[in-house]
């Protein structure tokens, strides 16, 4: 397992946390996921064999949030 701290910009409300923690904790391989709203930023917790950092942040993006 690895976890990253991803630094998203775009995120201002409860909706946004939910839409974030939803499609990112849908993916296959990902173990966690926690956002902190007043940071700006998105921790994961995933196993790289399944899922790849690039499809977490193309999912991020996805939502319509931009990763840094």
């Amino acid at each position: 397992m690895e976890t990253v701290t991803l630094n998203v910009k775009g995120m201002s409300c409860n909706h946004c946390v939910k839409a974030v923690e939803g499609s990112v904790g849908a993916l296959d391989g990902v173990q966690e996921v926690k956002v902190n709203l007043e940071a700006g930023q998105v921790n994961v917790t995933f196993d790289q064999s399944k899922v790849t950092l690039e499809q977490i942040k193309e999912t991020i993006d996805d939502q319509g949030y931009d990763v840094e």
